[in-house]
């Protein structure tokens, strides 16, 4: 009797650990995900913006191109300053790092006085923002269990919508007077949150492993997983740490090679299929396909992003329930038929609402597939020691085609306008590329749901993997 008392208050225990650590690492993912917030918030006001910038500034496409796309020049940046910074100061200063780029583009951008000094002050937060995307998700999975990891990370991309959708609230009410000025200010608000948060949070426990320091990382992965897992977990990271140099030669290793490939591919077809351009340009898609003014036309994106946000919150569940290659093929597809609509709407001058269910359905697709597992993926298939080194790289490759893309959009429809008399077939374009990353998923694409970093890790590294739990992977 005894002895089963015993072992019901030993079970109960465990329960109550584990939901204090299911609270405690949901607490820890909001604030590092403010990172994503920001993400959102920042590479998104610059949409309200643009339509004001044009006329102050006498822009053309080729300069409005490269307006929208300083801040992406910078983002390109970001991930070689938080190669080094992630590895030898740590997850949480990075992000704190990251915070005050974003502070201080906030401010100069607001007062710039010319489109060189504005591109100037945006690339600047281009820089915290591509510290904040590569080293946000990667510390929310080194915090994760396996079985919330998914969603933990997709937490973020959450706060990446909501910041989307607050930039196009805001520049809607800023937009009457043409404050564009206030709306890059607006910014500071947010930033402060998010460097009083990191005060507060625990440093990544692989890191600190990584580091030699046991006793901190054991005493964060008891708050996370209870003492008795924390302990087997811990063991586990160990093991793989001996089996790592963490040198750059090791991403050149075959295995490792092959998840730098993948995800440095999947990033690039995460900025080429043309919806992160639906929805950059989305004011200025709806002002040329008649939508009034453009006030008008920043009030019909706020529809477009309520979508998002809806999609966005139902990603939760999918991503719980089915598996990350399932996701992308059936979402992927969804975004091709979204071009192929937009492309016929323009081809044969359809009514505005076809282009309005074209981006429904191109960017609801997105946002349910590949904007939230592009960064899963990532952020899960690299090996502890050159976790930094893996999403450093494949940000690289993210924030590079993605300024490309930036830039050459307008020019690429100014083009097809030119020649053609529409902008249709662009669009059938990236439905061509929507097509080809579905094909390369299939193809190419491991399944890492409810695995361990560690397995993963050891999947690439192809040291002690457990045959039976990656089987997966093959």
């Amino acid at each position: 009797m005894d002895t089963l008392k015993s072992g019901s208050l030993s079970e109960a225990a465990n329960q109550d650990e584990g939901k204090a650590g299911f609270w405690y690492v949901y607490l820890v993912s909001l604030v590092a995900a403010i990172g994503g917030f920001l993400f959102g918030f920042d590479l998104s006001i610059i949409s309200g913006a643009i339509i004001f910038l044009e006329d102050v500034f006498k822009l053309d496409a080729n300069m409005k191109g490269f307006a929208v796309s300083s801040a992406v020049l910078g983002c390109i940046m970001g991930p070689a300053i938080g190669l080094w910074l992630a590895d030898s100061m740590g997850r949480r200063p990075t992000l704190i790092i990251a915070s005050v780029f974003f502070m201080v583009s906030a401010i100069g951008s607001a007062l710039a006085i010319g489109v060189y000094d504005f591109a100037f002050w945006r690339a600047v937060g281009g820089i915290g923002v591509g510290l904040a995307m590569m080293v946000s998700p990667m510390y929310i999975a080194e915090i994760s269990p396996p079985k919330l990891r998914g969603i933990l990370i997709t937490v973020n991309q959450l706060s990446v919508v909501i910041g989307i959708n607050l930039s196009v609230i805001v520049s809607y009410f800023l937009s009457f007077g043409g404050h564009w000025r206030w709306m890059f200010a607006s910014e500071a608000i947010p930033i402060f949150l998010l460097i009083v948060g990191l005060c507060f949070v625990p440093r990544s426990p692989r890191w600190l492993a990584a580091k030699n320091r046991k006793d901190e990382a054991l005493s964060v992965l008891t708050k996370i997983n209870g003492k008795k897992q924390a302990e087997k977990v811990l063991s586990e990271i160990n093991a793989e740490l001996l089996e790592e140099t963490g040198s750059f030669r090791e991403l050149l290793l075959p295995g490792v090679r092959m998840a730098v490939i993948i995800g440095s591919i999947i990033m690039i077809f995460s900025q080429i299929n043309g919806v992160n351009m639906m929805l950059l340009y989305a004011p200025s898609i709806l002002m040329d396909a008649g939508i009034g003014s453009g006030s008008d036309a920043i009030y019909g994106t706020i529809f477009i992003n309520l979508l998002i946000l809806v999609c966005t919150i139902i990603t939760f569940w999918v991503v719980k329930h089915f598996g990350r290659r399932k996701i992308l093929i059936v979402g992927v597809t969804g975004m091709a038929i979204g071009h192929i609509i937009l492309s016929l709407s323009f081809i044969y001058e359809l009514k505005t609402i076809y282009k309005l269910l074209a981006l429904f359905i191109g960017t609801g697709s997105f946002t349910l597939s590949l904007a939230p597992l592009s960064w899963v993926i990532v952020s899960e298939i690299f090996p502890n020691r050159v976790r930094a080194k893996g999403m450093a790289t494949v940000c690289f490759f993210l924030f590079l085609s993605s300024y490309i893309c930036v830039w050459v959009f307008p020019v690429l429809l100014g083009a097809f306008e030119t020649m053609f008399g529409n902008r249709g077939g662009a669009y059938f374009i990236f439905a061509g590329i929507c097509f080809a990353c579905v094909i390369f998923v299939y193809k190419m694409m491991p399944e890492t749901k409810d695995l361990t970093l560690e397995d993963i890790g050891a999947f690439w590294l192809g040291h002690n993997a457990d045959k039976e739990k990656t089987k997966q992977l093959r």
